[in-house]
């Protein structure tokens, strides 16, 4: 449901550690985190970009012929939506009466997909979207998505939207969810990746987001330490890659921190939000209202989830062709008709 706009709530965004290659242990550590967040008196918890089974890390340092062991392994860790890993945190949610937003590596048959899921407090998968592109070297692991979960959608901690990483710019996407107005915006990023300047890079960007959407941001990255990044590649200058960039943050639709981001190491933040700073920021510019020319400028998105396979509609069968009946009579066709004169004039001036 949407809230009241003078209602107030706590939210969390974990920053976590994932288990690499260890599909159990990752789900695991979400589990606690769920149950720890609601020991807090949050409602709503989000976590990182793949956090499930885990970020495909090795995809930014290693070459194509070198990943292919870590990608075979990777789809046998990969969870299906719906199964045993989904049902397992909708129980966690609905025992706990929380919200969940948590990424997933998405197993479809023979392809793996950026999967972000918002589980309702009551464990009902209230979304279920793709990234609609994954980013340079994710193009070797994931398959695109489509527009299909490019919407807000309504739950026990209010109005959500959700992207990845860097959806966030791709402005169009964003202001999909402008306009079906989130109250929260939950993004989820990797972490531990392309250095400092990754963190620096997505304060930027989810506090302008904040601000032009006039909404509260839940930012959730992972961190790796550094036995796991020497286990993704020894190389120590493909380390330095990842290292950094971790951001995890909650702000307010004036695009403050509500609490200090945590930048290193796993950990939980936990804050309480205000939604009537919604209206206070919106007062003043509502880029999807007041402040918006939609005679001027306006989107158009497509939200049909697109497959391999559609049958096409049934349709009656024609009848057979059958031709049509003749008299046997003789037909009169007349005399020839004279050649018209304008004719004569046009071949006659052609060039001899």
């Amino acid at each position: 449901m949407t809230l009241p706009t003078n209602s107030r709530l706590r939210v969390a965004a974990v920053q976590l550690q994932p288990v690499l290659d260890d599909a159990h242990g990752t789900v695991e550590r979400v589990l606690a985190e769920i149950a720890a967040a609601a020991a807090d008196g949050a409602r709503l918890v989000v976590f990182p970009e793949t956090a499930v089974p885990y970020y495909p890390y090795w995809s930014f340092v290693l070459p194509p012929m070198a990943m292919g062991d870590r990608h075979r392994a990777l789809y046998e860790h990969a969870p299906a939506v719906p199964g045993p890993v989904t049902e397992a945190v909708a129980a966690a949610a609905r025992a706990h009466a929380i919200v969940v937003v948590l990424g997933v590596t998405e197993r479809d048959h023979g392809t793996l997909y950026n999967c972000q899921l918002v589980f309702d407090a009551d464990g009902a998968i209230a979304l279920k979207r793709r990234k609609i592109t994954p980013t340079y070297h994710e193009r070797m692991v994931w398959g695109q998505g489509d527009g299909a979960g490019l919407h807000a959608v309504d739950t026990a901690a209010g109005r959500i939207g959700a992207l990845a990483c860097w959806e966030h710019y791709n402005p169009l996407a964003r202001y999909a969810l402008m306009a079906d107005h989130e109250q929260i915006h939950c993004s989820q990023f990797p972490g531990s990746l392309v250095g400092p300047i990754f963190a620096e890079q997505q304060e930027v960007t989810l506090r302008h987001h904040a601000l032009e959407s006039g909404c509260f941001v839940v930012n959730a990255t992972s961190w790796l330490d550094s036995d796991q990044i020497a286990s993704v590649t020894p190389d120590e200058t493909l380390q330095r890659g990842l290292r950094g960039g971790c951001y995890t943050a909650i702000i307010a639709p004036d695009g403050s921190h509500v609490v200090e981001s945590l930048r290193d190491g796993p950990g939980r933040l936990v804050a309480e939000i205000d939604l009537s700073l919604i209206t206070k920021r919106k007062r003043m510019m509502d880029s999807v209202g007041h402040y918006a020319r939609p005679e001027l400028l306006s989107l158009h998105i497509d939200r049909r989830a697109h497959h391999a396979l559609r049958d096409a509609p049934h349709e009656p069968t024609a009848a057979p062709y059958s031709p049509p009946a003749f008299e046997s009579e003789e037909v009169d066709h007349g005399e020839p008709e004279p050649q018209a004169p304008h004719r004569n004039a046009v071949a006659g001036s052609a060039p001899g």
